[in-house]
C-alpha cells in the first residue's frame, strides 16, 4: 500500500463505523476497494466468504476480482470472496432462499421480451402496434418495483390514466409470474429486500453471512438497492460505500444521487473521506471540469487536483455542419497521431447520442481508420447492412454458404427451412456449395415442385446479377438488384415504424455509397467488385474481432458508455444546445444531470481534450441552426483555444504542423535501407 495517498490509506483502514468515500473522477476508488478487501482479510482476519463487494456491471466486478487476485498472487487465499453485481447477488439470495420466497428451485428469469409477452397476454393484445404501449406499462412496473411500491401503493400514486392502468396490471403481472415460477430483473433486488424486511431470522442469518459490505458507484443506486444495502448492514456499521455525486448520470433509470445524503441521515456516525487527488488528467482539464460542475447544486463540495502538470489547453473546433465536424475531428486526430507517433487506441470520440456515430463511422471508414463502437450499434452490426453485405459476398463468391443462407429468404421468397435443409444435405453429399448444388439435376430426387422452382429462380437471378456486375456498370447493377428485390418495401413491411424503415434504408445507401468510392482508387482507376467487397469484409472482421483481442483502433462511445474509462486523447463532439445539454433535458429542467454527464466526458481525458460544435445540423430532413452549448460559457476562457478564431496563431500552428510533417518525411527518407546495406 506504499503507493497510496493519506486519504486512500485512511479509507482502507477505517473500521470504526459506516464509511462514505467521496471519490472524484480518476482518484483511485477501485484501488481503495480492492486494497480494503486485502486489508480486511490479511489484517482483520475476516474470511473471504464473509466479505461482499457489489457494483453495477459485470465488467467492473470482473476487474475488481482480477485486481484482488493479483494482490494475493493466487486465487486460493480469496476463495469464497463475493464480488458481484447487485443483481447477481440477488439471484444468489433467491436461489438459496427460494423455499421461503415460495419458488421452486428451477425458477426462471424473465427478460424484457418475456415480460412484454406476459403483459400482452394480460391485456389480450396481440397486434405489434401495441408494443410501445406495453413497453410503457413495463417501464412503469419497473419504476414501482425500484421504488419498493406494492400494487396498491402504485394505484394511489398514479398520476395519469396510463400509470393507473400499469398499476392495476402490476398485481396481475406479479401473480402470473408466481404461477410461472419466474422472476423478472427488478425482482432480483426487490424479493431479497422484502424477505429481509419481513423475516427477522432470515435477516439475522444474512447479517451473520456478511461481516463486511463494500459498495461501488453508490451514487447510481436506486431506492430498492439503497434499502437492500441498509438491511444487509443494519446495526453493524461494517460497511464502506464509494461514490461521487458529480458522476451521477443515471437518473433516467432510477438512480438517486440523493442516496449519498440519505446515508448521512440514516447513519449518524457516518465517517466521510474525500478523494480529490486525480491520477488521470492534467491540471487544465481538471480546472475546466471543476469550474463546470461548480454550477451544479452539489451535495458535497469537492475539488479535483493533479500533480501531472497543467498540460495543453482545451481545443475548440467549430464546424459548418455535422459532416464538416466529423471531417475536422478525423483530420485533427490523424495529424496529432502523425506528430506524436501515438496509437489509434489512444483516441476516443465521445458523443451524447448514438445517432451521432453514424457520420463519424462513415468518415473513419473513408480514411481507412480502424474503430470500435461501444454503447451503441456499430454500422456492421446492423441487420440491413449484414443483409446487403451478404448479397455482395455472393456476387463475388458464389460458394459462400453463410451468405447464401442469410439472403435466401430476405426479402421473403417462400424458400423455407425445409427447402434449405434438403438442399444442404444434398450439397454435403456432393461436396458442393449450396449455390452450385441448386442447379444440379440430381437435386430433383430430393426437392421438387414449387420449393425447387422458387429455389432455382432465386439462384438463376443471383447468377444473372453476378454476371452483369462483372461485365457492366457494377454500381448500377447492384442498385438495380436492391430495387428489383424491393428491399425497401420489405423493410417497410417488417419494421416497427416507417421511421425505422427509412433509417435502415439510409444505412443501406451509405453502404452502397461507400462501395462506390471503393470501386475507384485515388487515381480514378476502376477496382474490381471483389477487391472493393474484400476491403469492406476486412473492416467487418476487424470490428467483429474487437472483443476477442485488443485492437489498435479509435474508440467511439456515448458519454454514458465512457463512464469508468480513460483515454490519453479525447474528442467530445456536438457541444451545442439540444445535443449537450440534450433538448429533452432542457424541456424537463434536468440540466444538472447533463452537466454531470459533460463532466464525466471531460474527465475521461488524460492528456488532451478537444470539443467540437457545428453551426448547422440536419434533423428530420431539415437544416437547423445550432447554438453553442451553455456549458462552453461555464468553462475557464483562459484554458480554451478556439481553432479559427485567432488567425495569426492558427497560421503559426499550420506552419509548425507543416514543418513537423516535412521533418518526419525527411527522417523516414534518411533512414538506411537494411537490405541495401547488407547487399
Amino acid at each position: 500500500m506504499q503507493h497510496l495517498n493519506s486519504e486512500q490509506l485512511a479509507a482502507i483502514q477505517y473500521l470504526n463505523g459506516p464509511l462514505l468515500v467521496l471519490a472524484g473522477a480518476g482518484s483511485g476508488k477501485t484501488s481503495v476497494i480492492t486494497h480494503k478487501i486485502e486489508y480486511l482479510i490479511k489484517q482483520c482476519n475476516i474470511k473471504p466468504a464473509h466479505i461482499l463487494a457489489v457494483t453495477f456491471t459485470n465488467k467492473a466486478a470482473k476487474e475488481m476480482k482480477e485486481r484482488i487476485t493479483k494482490l494475493f498472487n493466487n486465487t486460493q487465499t480469496t476463495k469464497g470472496l463475493n464480488v458481484s453485481t447487485f443483481h447477481t447477488f440477488g439471484l444468489k439470495f433467491i436461489r438459496q432462499e427460494h423455499q421461503y420466497l415460495g419458488f421452486k428451485p428451477n425458477f426462471s428469469i424473465f427478460d424484457t421480451e418475456d415480460s412484454l409477452s406476459l403483459l400482452r397476454e394480460l391485456v389480450c393484445q396481440k397486434e405489434e402496434d401495441h408494443k410501445e404501449k406495453l413497453e410503457a406499462y413495463l417501464q412503469c412496473i419497473s419504476y414501482f418495483k425500484n421504488n419498493v411500491l406494492e400494487p396498491e401503493d402504485a394505484i394511489k400514486i398514479a398520476r395519469n390514466d396510463m400509470e393507473l392502468s400499469a398499476a392495476k396490471l402490476y398485481f396481475e403481472y406479479q401473480k402470473q409470474l408466481k404461477i410461472y415460477n419466474a422472476v423478472d430483473f427488478d425482482d432480483l433486488i426487490l424479493l431479497p429486500l422484502k424477505a429481509l424486511l419481513s423475516n427477522a431470522d432470515l435477516h439475522e442469518k444474512w447479517q451473520n453471512k456478511i461481516h463486511y459490505l463494500l459498495v461501488d458507484e453508490y451514487q447510481d443506486t436506486n431506492q430498492s438497492q439503497y434499502a437492500l444495502i441498509q438491511q444487509l448492514s443494519r446495526g453493524t456499521g461494517k460497511i464502506t460505500v464509494v461514490g461521487d455525486d458529480h458522476q451521477s448520470i443515471y437518473a433516467w433509470r432510477g438512480a438517486k444521487a440523493e442516496n449519498l445524503m440519505q446515508l448521512q441521515k440514516d447513519c449518524h456516525n457516518l465517517k466521510i473521506i474525500k478523494l480529490e487527488q486525480n491520477y488521470r488528467s492534467t491540471g487544465i482539464i481538471l480546472r475546466a471540469a471543476n469550474q463546470l460542475i461548480s454550477h451544479n447544486t452539489s451535495l458535497f463540495t469537492k475539488n479535483l487536483w493533479s500533480q501531472l502538470g497543467l498540460g495543453e489547453p482545451i481545443r475548440i473546433l467549430p464546424a459548418k455542419d455535422e459532416e464538416h465536424e466529423a471531417n475536422r475531428v478525423v483530420v485533427q486526430l490523424l495529424n496529432h497521431k502523425f506528430q506524436l507517433r501515438t496509437q489509434y487506441r489512444d483516441y476516443a470520440i465521445l458523443y451524447r447520442n448514438n445517432h451521432q456515430s453514424k457520420i463519424l463511422e462513415k468518415t473513419l471508414r473513408e480514411h481507412r481508420i480502424p474503430y470500435q463502437v461501444s454503447g451503441g450499434l456499430s454500422f456492421f452490426s446492423r441487420t440491413e447492412v449484414k443483409d446487403i453485405l451478404s448479397y455482395l459476398k455472393i456476387l463475388v463468391n458464389s460458394d459462400d454458404d453463410c451468405a447464401f443462407l442469410r439472403i435466401a429468404n430476405v426479402p421473403k421468397r417462400e424458400i423455407g427451412p425445409s427447402t434449405l435443409e434438403k438442399l444442404g444435405l444434398y450439397a454435403k453429399t456432393r461436396g458442393l456449395s449450396l449455390f452450385t448444388a441448386s442447379f444440379e439435376l440430381g437435386l430433383e430426387q430430393t426437392l421438387f415442385g414449387k420449393p425447387l422452382e422458387r429455389l432455382r429462380n432465386f439462384s438463376h437471378w443471383l447468377n444473372l446479377v453476378s454476371d452483369n456486375a462483372q461485365r457492366g456498370d457494377t454500381l448500377s447493377v447492384i442498385q438495380d438488384m436492391i430495387k428489383t428485390m424491393d428491399y425497401e418495401g420489405w423493410l417497410k413491411e417488417t419494421c416497427s415504424s416507417p421511421t425505422t424503415a427509412t433509417r435502415k434504408m439510409e444505412n443501406v445507401q451509405d453502404l452502397i455509397q461507400w462501395l462506390s468510392r471503393l470501386l475507384k482508387n485515388e487515381a480514378g482507376e476502376e477496382k474490381t467488385l471483389a477487391e472493393a467487397v474484400n476491403m469492406i469484409i476486412l473492416m467487418d472482421i476487424l470490428e467483429r474481432n474487437q472483443d476477442e483481442k485488443p485492437l489498435d483502433c479509435v474508440q467511439l462511445l456515448t458519454l454514458h458508455a465512457a463512464k469508468g474509462l480513460e483515454f490519453p486523447h479525447v474528442f467530445l463532439i456536438g457541444f451545442e444546445e439540444g445535443l449537450l445539454p440534450h433538448r429533452t433535458s432542457i424541456e424537463e429542467d434536468a440540466i444538472e444531470e447533463e452537466r454531470r454527464l459533460t463532466y464525466v466526458g471531460m474527465t475521461r481525458a488524460q492528456k488532451t481534450l478537444t470539443l467540437s460544435l457545428a453551426k448547422q445540423r440536419k434533423r428530420y430532413n431539415e437544416i437547423i441552426d445550432c447554438i453553442p452549448s451553455r456549458f462552453l460559457e461555464e468553462l475557464p476562457k483562459e484554458d480554451l483555444v478556439w481553432d479559427g478564431h485567432n488567425t495569426e496563431k492558427d497560421d503559426k500552428e499550420r506552419e509548425k504542423e507543416g514543418r513537423t510533417h516535412l521533418n518526419a518525411i525527411r527522417a523516414l527518407l534518411s533512414k538506411p535501407n537494411t537490405e541495401d546495406t547488407i547487399a
